[in-house]
């Protein structure tokens, strides 16, 4: 089938089909007006499907900026912020701990990061920084400080992710025995409540904690439930360390 009678099975408006040649040329130019016309009308089909693509594009970046909140890379928005533990200014953080350095603008210099057993974390740009023992308050002043030499006035926020170095165990005749965080200072009573109480055979009155010291020597404080509950030889009622042990025969 020939050009010609190709375009003859369609109709464009505005464009009539081109006749069919004779051998002498005579239709030449009108061929030659039909090719101009095919050109013209694939410019315009190309166009058309540009400009359909750039709109489509347009508007899939507009929903994408509404879904995010208009913010900017760099930025981390509320909605992004991990959640924090409720944890006093004074925690002290500890191996097994989980942080999260934000820098402000800077994602490539923000990270969550655990606290190694030796007591430090690894930092974009910083490398190690020990951590152990300080609040996340000292943490920030610290990386701010290791910061500077790369970052103009770094906007650093420290928190605790995950407490984990703050364990004391409970086991016996309790509820519910298990490990438990402490987060805050808390008392023999304290974490007993927390665990559910005692069971109806506890022995109310042999309760203890041990206690392995720096050290290394091992630690026995008595705990009489039923003195404590009536206000009773309160002294008793110690406050827990990490890694003691309330024993509840």
């Amino acid at each position: 089938m020939s050009n010609g009678a190709g375009l003859g099975a369609f109709a464009f408006p505005g464009i009539s089909a081109a006749p069919p040649r004779d051998h002498n040329g005579g239709e030449k130019g009108k061929t030659n007006m039909t090719r101009s016309a095919r050109a013209k009308i694939l410019q315009h089909l190309f166009g058309a499907l540009t400009l359909l693509f750039f709109e489509a594009g347009l508007v899939m970046a507009q929903n994408a900026d509404i879904q995010t909140g208009g913010v900017l890379r760099g930025q981390i928005s509320d909605a992004q912020k991990p959640p924090a533990m409720d944890v006093g200014s004074d925690y002290r953080v500890g191996p097994g701990d989980v942080l999260d350095v934000l820098v402000w603008k800077e994602p490539e210099a923000s990270s969550t990061v655990p606290i190694r057993p030796d007591g430090k974390i690894s930092l974009p740009l910083i490398n190690d920084l020990e951590v152990t023992d300080k609040t996340p308050l000292e943490i920030q002043a610290i990386v701010v400080e290791k910061l500077s030499p790369y970052i103009n006035s770094p906007n650093v926020t420290v928190t605790v992710r995950a407490v984990n170095s703050k364990k004391v165990y409970l086991i016996g005749e309790v509820a519910g025995p298990g490990a438990y965080q402490i987060v805050r200072p808390t008392t023999v009573l304290q974490i007993l409540t927390e665990a559910g109480g005692l069971r109806p055979f506890a022995k109310e009155k042999d309760i203890y904690v041990l206690r392995v010291s720096s050290d290394g020597q091992q630690q026995k404080f008595r705990f009489n439930y039923k003195d404590v509950i009536k206000g009773q030889k309160m002294e008793q009622n110690i406050l827990l360390e990490p890694g003691d042990t309330i024993v509840v025969p």
